[in-house]
């Protein structure tokens, strides 16, 4: 019996709609879990996913792009090619793994909720489709750092991070429960699916797996290339439900959800790619510069797209967003390399005299900004504060022994007795 062409079934098979009759429409959908934002439930079910699969397709393309990365991890698994990377490359792979790897099973839970919850049929289909992609991710890149144990103790952190109360471990925390696991199904699609996935991580993946190649990591190139191919599928589940949002008169909601989650991404995205990009690639492998790299990919795609739905610029864009390019990254990397025993990678300074220079060429002014302030410990090293003690250090700030400070009360509150001190706690 010949086999029916795609085309003849697949509308059939993945968007079944039906009105309910036994149980209240607040009962299935309840807004808590999925709020329709006053759509009517019929309006959802023109919902039109822009990316096609069926399950046969989905299985095989998965089993293959699974075989092909394994078999990679093994076999650089027996070779010293982890060893020979730049130090500066393994702290940029150390913190995504930390930073990623959990947040993509929590992933999971998010495209759960729009399989569950989604408000159309061949939503929750896509969406099911995108539960098994972030349980394949989760699970990968919790494996591969598991292979690297024995040669980097810190590949430990890519399941431990979101575990622990360390401060970076604790933002990326508040911004993927937000997001994945304390949201509406129709919020999720905008701000995961939409803001997140199409504006950050598609495109971030695409150039770390190609930095990954360029640095010779072959290993971590191979894994996020796999990983990118399933986001460019499922992120597109946030497109259908934004033009349904602005059809139907909730433009407002579909604005207001894109400026919250673009501004909180943006925030941990300078954390984690700003860093890697302009500080930890090796200079002679680095090619776009992080800015350069937001103007032309990010910033460029969101604005199309802001226009071809009718949203407009979240209201921070020129006056906040786009002059933190210019530093604010600059700034994280400052503060976490002098702060370096509280993460979980070994912060790459980058700023040997050739990297300054492309740093001030990609970034006018970054040396007077950011490489030309000497703080005091840089000065005590420096030997411009002689003598190097603490005396020394007071005279260097001008402070006579006349001046400085001291008690307010010259130490009177010490003097009251025992009982005194326990009466006014009383």
């Amino acid at each position: 019996m010949p086999r029916l062409a795609r085309s003849e079934w697949y509308d059939l098979t993945r968007d079944m709609n039906w009105s309910l009759s036994y149980v209240k429409e607040e009962e299935v959908w309840p807004a808590e879990l999925s709020n329709g934002f006053g759509l009517p439930a019929e309006a959802w079910w023109v919902w039109d996913e822009p990316y096609k699969v069926t399950y046969p397709e989905y299985v095989h393309n998965q089993y293959g792009k699974d075989a092909g990365v394994y078999a990679v991890n093994a076999v650089i698994g027996r070779s010293k090619v982890y060893e020979q990377l730049d130090p500066g490359w393994k702290s940029a792979i150390i913190a995504h793994y930390g930073v990623i790897a959990i947040p993509e099973y929590l992933a999971s839970l998010a495209e759960s909720r729009m399989g569950r919850f989604g408000r159309a049929a061949a939503w929750r289909n896509m969406a099911t489709f995108g539960t098994l992609d972030e349980m394949r991710h989760g699970q990968i890149q919790t494996y591969f750092p598991y292979g690297l144990l024995a040669k980097e103790p810190r590949a430990d952190w890519a399941h431990k991070a979101l575990h622990t109360n360390e401060w970076g471990a604790l933002a990326a925390r508040s911004l993927f429960d937000d997001m994945f696991t304390a949201n509406d199904a129709v919020s999720t699609a905008v701000q995961l699916t939409f803001t997140f996935e199409t504006g950050f991580t598609n495109l971030q993946f695409l150039g770390m797996a190609a930095d990954a190649m360029k640095v010779g990591d072959v290993d971590f190139g191979a894994l996020i290339s796999s990983i990118q191919t399933d986001e460019a599928r499922h992120s597109q589940q946030g497109e259908p439900t934004i033009k349904l949002l602005v059809e139907h008169g909730r433009k407002d909601v579909a604005q207001q959800l894109v400026d919250h989650m673009f501004w909180r991404s943006w925030r941990l995205f300078a954390l984690l790619t700003g860093l890697s990009m302009d500080y930890y690639t090796p200079l002679e492998h680095r090619g776009h510069s992080f800015k350069e790299f937001m103007r032309e990919w990010i910033c460029k795609q969101f604005l199309d797209q802001f226009r071809d739905f009718g949203l407009e610029k979240p209201w921070y864009w020129d006056e906040h967003f786009l002059p933190e390019l210019d530093w604010y990254h600059h700034a994280l990397q400052l503060g976490i390399w002098y702060w370096r025993p509280t993460v979980w990678w070994n912060p790459d300074a980058g700023v040997a005299p050739e990297e300054r220079e492309w740093l001030e060429e990609k970034y006018p002014g970054w040396h007077d900004t950011f490489g030309g302030h000497w703080d005091v410990i840089d000065r005590f090293l420096g030997g411009q504060i002689q003598p190097p003690t603490m005396e020394g250090a007071l005279a260097w700030m001008g402070l006579s022994p006349d001046e400085m400070g001291r008690d307010a009360t010259d130490y009177a509150w010490a003097q009251a007795a025992p009982h005194d001190r326990s009466a006014a706690r009383g």
